[in-house]
């Protein structure tokens, strides 16, 4: 008889339901996303709308799933890292579900999830883990029972700079497709600040001096937006794909995957493309569907921990908004190592 578990993901703009066998099969995933009507995300706005609509996007999940809410036996919820008004409406809901079900509870790193739904979906075993999102740039790979952090951003998340600049460029969110596909219409390079200290990264000035070049009097003149996105793209990509490529020399690891909602864009998987070959690595890029946030790659995580560790008291699911991954043991790969 098959055993599944629930997942709810909740750490930002999109309130994720996912149901996953023990086996690992997803079921269903639904993905409701709140998307502001101007500037960022409002974190008291994206609450209320998660408030507002988890229940339906249950609901719809579990008709997808042809499931009733007692075929659960396991339910999972993004525990960290994430903005905390968010994280609650996840806790609050998977708590309230775990008890009156009566099932186990596992809270969940959603960095971690990133990288447990790829190693699924992409049937790969070990890699080095590019994590590109709107909330997180990360660099990772498993190594003495943590997925340590070989590289990360000390400011924005390259996904959120992205957006950030679309946003001041007039794009509609989300703007990461959007510049894509303007930067495709352009060969010129405009420079931009190049800044990779040690391992780690940093976007603002990347940021910062894009904006002033769509401000500047030159615009439309010397250069044009497709040029900026050009510029924007290349610069930041060729940043993450210099620590990727270093980390990849350092650890020797045979695996690459790109996972998060930026792994969408098909340059920056060029230029990881590229470099994995130069070390004779295997590359893969998780499917979209399962790239950005969603309540499946939470639901995943759930089982391992779970079948690895059991489930969580009610008193170890506070939220924890700014926990890192390498900071979570991995039991279940420490089992497979073994």
């Amino acid at each position: 008889m098959k055993k599944f578990c629930l997942g709810i993901e909740s750490t930002a703009h999109t309130w994720g339901v996912g149901i996953v066998d023990f086996k690992g099969e997803v079921h269903t995933l639904i993905n409701d996303t709140f998307i502001p009507e101007k500037g960022g995300l409002h974190p008291a706005l994206v609450r209320e709308h998660h408030l507002n609509n988890f229940a339906k996007i249950i609901d719809k999940a579990l008709l997808e799933a042809n499931l009733s809410i007692k075929d659960i036996n396991l339910v999972a919820f993004s525990q960290s890292p994430g903005l905390a008004p968010v994280l609650k409406i996840g806790a609050l809901v998977a708590r309230m579900l775990s008890q009156i079900l009566k099932v186990p509870l596992v809270g969940v790193n959603h960095c971690i999830a990133h990288v447990e739904i790829g190693r699924l979906m992409c049937k790969i075993e070990d890699p080095l883990t590019l994590y590109v999102s709107g909330g997180n740039t990360i660099i990772s790979a498993y190594e003495s029972n943590r997925y340590q952090i070989f590289g990360e951003t000390l400011d924005l998340a390259v996904g959120n700079m992205i957006d950030s600049f679309a946003r001041d460029a007039g794009l509609s969110h989300p703007g990461g497709p959007k510049i894509e596909k303007l930067a495709l219409r352009s060969k010129k390079y405009i420079q931009l600040p190049y800044i990779v200290k040690g391992m780690d990264l940093s976007f603002s000035g990347i940021y910062t001096a894009a904006k002033r070049l769509i401000e500047s009097p030159d615009f439309n003149n010397k250069y044009n937006l497709n040029d900026v996105a050009n510029s924007l793209q290349e610069t930041a990509f060729a940043m993450l794909t210099e620590v990727t490529e270093r980390a990849l020399a350092h650890t020797e690891i045979k695996e690459v995957l790109l996972t998060g909602g930026v792994a969408a864009n098909k340059r920056l998987q060029q230029m990881i493309q590229y470099i994995s070959d130069e070390h004779d690595a295997r590359f893969e890029v998780v499917p979209l569907k399962y790239a950005g946030d969603n309540g499946a790659m939470i639901a995943w995580t759930g089982i391992l921990r779970y079948l690895s560790e059991g489930g969580h008291e009610m008193t170890e699911t506070i939220i924890k908004p700014k926990e890192r991954m390498d900071n979570i043991t991995v039991p279940w790969r420490l089992e497979k190592k073994t």
